[in-house]
């Protein structure tokens, strides 16, 4: 018995020893599999553009930085979510604001409009009569004329045969009274005078030129003959228009219609005197609509006793809405707001403590001031993203993620990409995975040379604006000339890979439109070469403040944008259909 004691004894120490000196090895190990574990879940990010996450060590593929561990807590977020680094919203000046009533009491809106001749005011001078002009009085557009001044003298068949029938008629006045009368009436409708027809019976003479007298006094707006034309009876002569008073018309959208009513105040303002202010009020709203632009015509009479307004003048006008005076409405700031095609989208901040962020779509309603009016998509107590929209869109695409031109989400790019949102072509050199946006240091040189370039871009646009497409095809030769006169030497190696592209993208827009006479085409190249000069201004600049501007409903409502010395918005898109179509997007320094 006491064997058998002994023997169990024995075993109980053997198994107590084998858990001392194995169970905590075990342990390790386990312990060592979850660390190893936890490890191959670590990402790795870049501490300058955040939005790259890879599952290994290795270098940045946008600047070739090594990769850092990414922040850890980025679990859990959603399909549609995605974090930033507080040192990538801090260098990206990335800023929010609440969603919130807004007093729309104050707030304008501003619309763009042109000074055209006072229609109740014009007369077309017409001929009463048939004939040959023999002397035409008036000797450009634009003379004045006042009531009563000779404008043309007319030889006219017609009249001859009446005088010798009237010459006729007055010797047989006692024995055939109404014979007598039908023919004098007969001139009258001629609109001879008393006066004339009595000279004629007196005188016993036909003649044979006629005299065509202003009724108005005025200004030559149009001539619509020439002096030995052959004019029918009734036909237009001369436009006269009366410029003592001109209408300031303007373009309201069809989603702005039932903010205006007849009698608003408006404060009027153009360039040609930038420190005065016109005052009016709306006399007509047109009853139609455009349906090309979708726009109808808000009407103001200005008085113009001291001839200031001159038609074709573009003009500014601010009014307030109607409808929401005294109540509130619900806004977002302009530069909240991305457009592509029909969608408005903006970025919501969805963690007061942290930078998480997700695309939301919204519809917007009309703009009060620097503002839009929100219908849908956003309540009052969001977060939104205010300043540096582009930056965060571009994070929202490089992982794949939800954004302006990727609808649905999922991988759409590996190489560079820029925030200025614009399209950009990978290359083989090391060089070109720098950030594309990135300023390369140059000199002043090479940027004063780069200023005229871009000075010429914006004679272009001009043209385009006032679609005067001769005068693009003039402005596009001479930004080819001085592309050319651009000295590379002056570069870096950096500097110099990236100009050659932009440089060879440049000339191919600039040619393309220099062959181009057709207006719609040269706006559609206008859309490529305004994409690739950003790209250098952003690369390189210019010491000038630039405005980077974008017009949603451009080139088929697929968007479009463009460069501008100034902040005001004047879209070289449409013409003067929908001149301030648009918003600035991101100002280049």
């Amino acid at each position: 018995m006491k064997k058998y004691i002994i023997y169990i004894g024995v075993l109980a120490v053997g198994l107590l020893l084998g858990w001392l000196l194995f169970g905590n090895t075990s342990n390790e190990a386990t312990a060592h599999n979850h660390i190893e574990t936890v490890e191959n879940n670590q990402m790795w990010t870049c501490s300058m553009h955040p939005q790259i996450m890879q599952p290994e060590e290795g270098d940045c593929p946008i600047c070739g930085m090594d990769l850092i561990p990414a922040e850890a807590g980025a679990d859990g977020l959603t399909a549609d979510q995605f974090k930033l680094t507080k040192n990538a919203m801090a260098l990206a000046n990335i800023q929010t604001s609440v969603v919130g009533h807004s007093k729309a009491e104050g707030g304008t809106i501003k619309l763009s409009g042109k000074i055209v001749e006072n229609e109740e005011a014009n007369v077309v001078q017409v001929s009463y009569f048939s004939g040959r002009i023999e002397k035409l009085n008036v000797s450009y557009t634009g003379e004045k004329v006042r009531k009563g001044q000779l404008l043309a003298t007319i030889y006219s068949p017609e009249l001859f045969a009446a005088q010798q029938e009237l010459i006729t008629a007055s010797s047989l006045k006692e024995s055939q009274p109404e014979l007598y009368k039908a023919v004098r009436n007969k001139l009258k409708l001629w609109k001879l005078s008393d006066t004339q027809i009595n000279q004629i019976e007196a005188s016993g003479k036909v003649k044979e030129n006629f005299s065509v007298y202003a009724t108005v006094s005025g200004t030559v707006s149009k001539k619509l003959v020439e002096q030995g034309s052959y004019i029918k009876q009734g036909q237009p002569l001369l436009k006269i228009a009366n410029l003592n008073t001109v209408w300031a018309n303007f373009d309201v959208y069809e989603n702005q219609i039932d903010l205006f009513k007849e009698g608003q105040e408006v404060s009027i303002k153009t360039n040609a005197y930038p420190n005065k202010t016109f005052n009016a009020k709306v006399s007509f709203i047109d009853p139609t609509l455009d349906v090309k632009t979708r726009t109808m015509k808000l009407r103001a009479v200005l008085s113009n006793g001291k001839d200031l307004f001159k038609p074709g003048m573009f003009i500014e006008g601010n009014i307030k809405p109607v409808n929401a005076i005294n109540g509130q409405i619900s806004v977002i700031p302009s530069s909240a707001v991305l457009w592509t095609g029909k969608r408005s989208v903006v970025y919501l901040k969805k963690n007061p403590n942290e930078p998480i962020f997700e695309l939301r779509e919204v519809t917007l309603g009309n703009r009060v001031g620097e503002n839009y009016e929100v219908l849908e998509g956003v309540n009052n107590g969001d977060e939104i993203v205010t300043n540096g929209t582009f930056t965060v869109d571009a994070a929202a695409q490089l992982q794949g993620k939800k954004s302006m031109m990727n609808k649905e989400g999922g991988k759409v790019m590996t190489g560079h990409e820029g925030h200025l949102g614009m399209d950009s072509k990978p290359s083989s050199s090391n060089e070109s995975h720098s950030n594309m946006n990135e300023r390369i240091e140059v000199s002043e040189d090479f940027q004063n040379q780069l200023k005229i370039v871009f000075n010429d871009y914006i004679e272009l646009k001009e043209a385009l604006v006032n679609e005067d497409s001769k005068k693009g095809v003039e402005s596009a030769k001479e930004l080819l000339s001085n592309l050319s006169k651009i000295d590379m030497k002056l570069l870096t190696n950096k500097g110099h890979s990236h100009w050659m592209t932009l440089e060879k993208e440049l000339e191919t827009s600039a040619s393309s439109i220099s062959n181009t006479s057709n207006i719609k085409g040269q706006r559609n190249h206008f859309k490529h070469l305004s994409s690739h000069l950003a790209k250098a201004l952003q690369l390189f600049g210019i010491n000038e403040k630039v405005y980077y501007q974008y017009c949603p409903m451009a080139d088929s409502n697929t968007g479009a944008y463009w460069l501008s010395k100034e902040e005001k918005v004047i879209n070289p898109y449409f013409g003067e259909a929908m001149l301030t179509c648009g918003d600035v997007k991101q100002v280049i320094e």
